[in-house]
């Protein structure tokens, strides 16, 4: 009776254990961690990668939702790299045995120092050395890059900097996906509009620190007579020298545009229902700034 008890006792502690049901093979082991900030909260977009003793990668992944990752691995010496947006990246060493858990426990990340910011002051896109770009959907399938040729900008840095403001202006008529009948029918009335639209404008005067180097910039784009609220998504790249000796400051920035909110609407279908131009449009844009002389 009493070895009955024991053995169904011992049975439910194994069902309850939350290894329970990961199956490890015979010659290996299973290796987790928890990631947490400095406030011990979880760091769900964490990535982490898992090398063996001579450096050659064994698994990569993410955290799950609460900052945790489990991975079975064979049995052996292994090296840990966490990383994560905006905190210093963590790197430690263990060993998983056959059949066991090698459990890291919590690892804190540190908040990494951000990239130093431009100083206070006028400042100018540099048109050489950025690009606005985007991509639309073609036919439900394909995806069409362009870019325009022409555009200018002036940012003035405050401090705080959070109190930026910043105007751009593009050439309307620049635009460029490399195939002119296309190009000319996006200037046409169609899509652009270039003959009573010819610039597309972009003023923002917020900006908004995300962590790390991430921004969001947020202000009035004008586009084919219409003037809607835009957020970038925003990376700040810091500081560098130009060939000159100038300083320059970078930054990459993405959004997505949805033609209608403009009134870009033209549309055609093929015959199996799907639209020909996709209804969204991706931005990318690189950015390189110079004190304005």
């Amino acid at each position: 009776m009493f070895g009955r008890w024991l053995g169904n006792r011992t049975n439910r502690v194994h069902r309850a254990s939350p290894l329970a049901a990961v199956h490890t093979p015979p010659d290996a082991g299973v290796l987790s961690c928890r990631v947490l900030d400095p406030v011990h909260e979880p760091v769900s977009h964490a990535e982490f990668a898992v090398s063996d003793a001579r450096g050659r990668t064994v698994v990569t992944g993410g955290t799950d939702p609460y900052g945790s990752f489990v991975t079975t691995v064979p049995a052996g010496e292994y090296r840990l790299a966490v990383s994560a947006e905006g905190y210093t990246p963590y790197r430690a060493t263990t060993l998983v045995g056959e059949n066991s858990l090698a459990s890291l426990g919590d690892v804190t990340l540190q908040v990494a120092p951000g990239p130093d910011l431009p100083t206070p002051g006028d400042w100018e896109i540099e048109p050489t050395h950025s690009s606005i770009g985007f991509t639309a959907r073609h036919i439900g399938l394909a995806r069409i890059h362009g870019r325009f040729n022409t555009f200018a900008g002036a940012v003035r840095i405050a401090d705080p900097v959070e109190q930026s403001a910043m105007h751009v202006v593009i050439d309307a008529a620049s635009i460029d996906t490399n195939v002119r009948m296309r190009d000319d029918h996006l200037r046409s009335a169609d899509f652009l509009d270039v003959q009573r639209y010819p610039t597309l404008e972009f003023y923002s005067e917020r900006c908004v620190h995300r962590g790390g180097s991430r921004w969001a910039v947020t202000g009035a784009l004008s586009l084919h007579g219409v003037t809607r609220t835009v957020t970038l998504d925003t990376q700040y790249l810091g500081l560098g020298n130009g060939m000159e000796g100038e300083v320059r400051a970078a930054c990459r920035a993405t959004t997505e545009l949805h033609r209608d909110d403009f009134t870009v609407s033209w549309q055609t279908m093929l015959a199996r229902g799907i639209a020909v131009v996709g209804p969204s449009i991706k931005i990318d844009l690189d950015v390189q700034l110079v004190p304005k002389s």
